[in-house]
């Protein structure tokens, strides 16, 4: 009976213990003004920029495909890891930063992920740690010196559907269906930190491949995360197949293993599309499909 006790006890002692580690999102979704979206111990707020309407050659982005503005908190309280990635306009810019300087969140990254848009997009990465809420504040407070929408917006039924389950069957994953949109997230098999911190694949360190319907045919974008000696074999791979590498830089300053980000671009059947997207795909260190 005392062991049955005690089993039972450590049982109790387990699950508190468990509870107690789950952070309770709430006071972010007050200041957000919006449900997070939970990942293991990761909470992730996203802005879709439908306020834009930004065109390469004659094919229009959707905000789903390569215009999503995200924030991501790693735990709660005093010591939490919050990452991100804006997109901004060159006017800007400049009011973001000079608002996360002054607030004493790091901006780890600024740069392009695609060519040739109309108008020009920024992209700027972010890093931060200290008080949750204060945080979450500065950065509410930085996406209100853009145009970025603070409603979300009405999902309308789209009456042309897209069959995704050939690309997803190609490249032996399931992804997310939102109106014209497949979005797909491949992580990899190693394990990154910064600054002795695990980053999870949910805070950009998981290969992003999105596709958008394009009458018959798609678009592709997204970025490959690679370690330096993948680089190029993934450029090789991707330009023998017609998919353009637009960009090829870092998002963040203190990771370990160092890693690169290599955006691509690509407009063609998708099925084609994602043949040569698999291609590249084998030339990196993916994690097993479970």
């Amino acid at each position: 009976m005392k062991r049955l006790l005690l089993g039972f006890s450590l049982l109790l002692c387990a699950s508190s213990l468990t509870d107690a580690q789950s952070p309770d999102w709430q006071p972010l979704e007050i200041v957000f003004g919006r449900k997070g979206v939970v990942q293991g111990d990761v909470c992730k707020f996203t802005y879709p920029r439908s306020d834009l309407r930004v065109k390469v050659g004659e094919v229009t982005i959707e905000p789903g495909l390569a215009l999503t503005s995200w924030i991501a908190f790693k735990g709660m309280g005093n010591s939490p890891m919050m990452m991100g990635d804006l997109v901004l306009l060159d006017s800007e810019v400049g009011p973001v930063m000079n608002k996360l300087v002054a607030d004493s969140v790091e901006v780890t990254s600024l740069h392009n992920h695609i060519l040739g848009e109309s108008p020009r997009i920024m992209y700027m990465h972010f890093s931060g740690h200290g008080n949750t809420i204060k945080l979450a504040e500065t950065l509410k407070s930085a996406l209100k010196l853009t145009s970025t929408p603070f409603t979300l917006p009405v999902q309308q039924q789209s009456s042309n559907t897209f069959d995704w389950t050939k690309v997803e069957s190609i490249l032996g994953r399931t992804g997310q269906h939102k109106g014209n949109v497949l979005q797909l997230s491949i992580p990899r098999a190693e394990t990154f930190t910064e600054n002795g911190m695990t980053i999870p694949a949910s805070m950009g360190v998981a290969t992003a491949i999105n596709f958008q319907k394009v009458g018959e045919k798609a678009v592709t974008t997204g970025d490959f995360v690679l370690l330096a000696s993948e680089v190029n074999p993934v450029v090789k791979a991707l330009t023998e197949q017609s998919i353009a590498v637009t960009a090829i830089h870092s998002h963040m300053l203190f990771e370990s293993p160092r890693l690169f980000f290599l955006h691509f671009w690509g407009f063609d059947v998708a099925e084609r599309l994602a043949t040569g997207l698999k291609g590249a795909l084998e030339k990196t260190h993916t994690a097993v499909v479970k």
